[in-house]
C-alpha cells in the first residue's frame, strides 16, 4: 500500500507531502517493532501569499467571519488535493490512502470552563471530504480530537514515528522538531512506548519568522544569516523564560495562543533599544535557550542517559540556530544529528508520521503515545472520508 502524508504546520508557510510504501498486513507490529515501510519521496508547495495571509489571519483573528472560515476550509481541502496530485505525478505513484493533518487554527490542550463544562478543544481546518472527493482516494484527517477525548493534550503526535525511527537498544536519543513550535521526544535506550516522554518546548521558528516579516519584509531568516549578524539581548531571554509555560510540567502543548501575535508584540517591547538584527538574533537564541531550559528541567535529570540529539523540521536549515543549540547542548553531552541521516529528510518527517498514522487508522489500530500526550489509553486517531 502506498500512503501519502500531508502536513501544513504552525508556520503556515505551505504544504509538505511525503509518500511511503507499507508492506505486510499486520499494522499492530508497526507500533512495537521495526516499521516495515519504505520512504519513496517528498515535495513541498508554498502557500500563495494571499492564502498564507488568510490562514494567519484566521489563526489570530478575534473577529473572523464564519463565511471566510468555511471558504478557507474548502479551499485548503482543494490545495491539499492539488499537492497530492502533483506529488503523485512527480513520483509516478499509485496512492491508496492519504493522511492529512490539516491546518491548525486553534489548539487548547488544557481544559477551561465553557458554559458550565470544562473543555479542551482543537480545530484543524481543510475539509477531508473535499480532498478525498477530488482525489478519488480515502483520506484520514483530524487526528487530535480522539486523543483529547481519551484525556490527552492532542499533541505531540509525531512521537509515534519517533519511536519507530529512533529507538535503539543501547543509545538514548532526544528527537527535536523545529517547526513553528518546537517539540521533543525523549527515547531512553531499549525503550517501550510507555517509557517515552514528549512535549512542546516553546517556539521553534514561529517568533523568528514573525519578526523577519515585521522587520525585514521576509518570510524567514534564510540560513540564519540575519541572526548571525546581530547581538543577543540576554536580559530579554531571561525575562521570557519566567513565563508560566516554561514552568509547567509535561505533557504540555503550545501554539499561536502562547507564541503568536501578542507574544511577538511583547518580545519587541522587551527588545527596545536593540537593532533589528539584534532582535532576530535574540529570537533565535530564545528558541535555543528554551530547548536547553526544557531539557535541563524535565529530561536530563532523569535516570536515563541520552547521547544523541536528532533535529528535524524547517529550523534544521537555520545554521545559526543549530550552532546556538550545539553550544548549549555540549555541556550536557549531547551531539547533534539530522533526521536525514536516518533516511527521512528533515522537512518530510511530520508528513511521513501522518501517513503512518493514517495507515494505522485505516486498519483500526491506535497511533497516539499516551506517555507523550497524557492520554489515559491508546486511541485510534482521525476521521475517514471515503469516496
Amino acid at each position: 500500500m502506498i500512503v501519502a502524508g500531508v502536513m501544513s504546520g504552525t508556520s503556515a508557510d505551505g504544504i509538505n507531502v511525503a509518500l511511503i510504501r507499507i508492506q505486510g498486513s499486520q499494522p499492530r507490529r508497526l507500533l512495537y517493532r521495526s516499521p516495515n515501510f519504505t520512504f519513496l519521496g517528498c515535495a513541498e508547495y508554498p502557500y500563495p501569499a494571499k492564502v498564507r495571509q488568510a490562514v494567519l489571519a484566521a489563526m489570530n483573528g478575534q473577529n473572523a467571519r464564519v463565511a471566510d472560515l468555511a471558504r478557507l476550509s474548502f479551499l485548503l481541502g482543494k490545495l491539499y488535493a492539488d499537492a497530492v496530485t502533483k506529488t503523485r505525478k512527480q513520483f509516478r505513484a499509485r496512492i491508496d490512502l492519504v493522511g492529512c493533518h490539516g491546518q491548525t487554527l486553534y489548539h487548547q490542550g488544557e481544559a477551561e470552563a465553557y458554559f458550565g463544562r470544562n473543555l479542551a478543544c482543537t480545530w484543524q481546518t481543510g475539509d477531508g471530504s473535499v480532498t478525498a472527493g477530488l482525489l478519488g482516494i480515502p483520506v484520514v484527517s483530524d487526528f487530535r480530537p480522539a486523543d483529547m477525548i481519551a484525556g490527552g493534550k492532542g499533541a505531540p503526535l509525531v512521537p509515534y514515528l519517533d519511536y519507530l525511527l529512533y529507538r535503539d537498544k543501547h543509545i538514548g536519543r532526544i528527537v527535536q522538531n523545529l517547526g513553528g513550535i518546537g517539540n521533543l521526544t525523549a527515547i531512553p535506550p531499549n525503550a517501550t512506548p510507555g517509557q517515552m516522554m514528549a512535549f512542546d518546548t516553546g517556539p521553534g521558528n514561529m517568533v523568528i519568522d514573525a519578526l523577519m516579516e515585521r522587520l525585514f519584509g521576509r518570510s524567514y531568516d534564510r540560513d540564519g544569516k540575519i541572526a548571525a549578524s546581530g547581538m543577543v539581548l540576554e536580559w530579554v531571554i531571561r525575562e521570557l523564560l519566567q513565563s508560566p509555560f516554561f514552568r509547567r510540567r509535561p505533557p504540555k502543548t503550545a501554539g499561536r495562543e502562547e507564541f503568536g501575535r501578542e507574544f511577538t508584540e511583547k518580545f519587541l517591547q522587551l527588545c527596545k533599544g536593540g537593532s533589528k538584527r539584534d532582535i532576530v538574533a535574540t529570537a533565535t537564541a530564545f528558541t535555543a535557550e528554551s530547548i536547553r531550559h526544557s531539557l535541563n528541567k524535565f529530561v536530563i535529570g532523569s535516570r536515563h542517559r541520552y547521547k544523541e540529539y536528532v533535529v528535524s523540521g524547517g529550523g534544521a536549515k537555520n545554521g545559526t540556530l543549530l550552532a546556538m543549540l550545539a553550544n548549549r547542548l555540549k555541556p550536557i553531552g549531547l551531539g547533534i544529528r539530522l533526521s536525514d541521516e536516518f533516511g527521512i529528510p528533515s522537512a518530510a518527517k511530520e508528513a511521513v508520521a501522518f501517513a503512518l498514522m493514517a495507515y494505522q487508522t485505516w486498519n483500526r489500530q491506535p497511533s497516539n503515545v499516551p506517555s507523550a500526550t497524557g492520554a489515559r489509553r491508546p486511541a485510534i486517531l482521525g476521521k475517514i472520508s471515503y469516496v
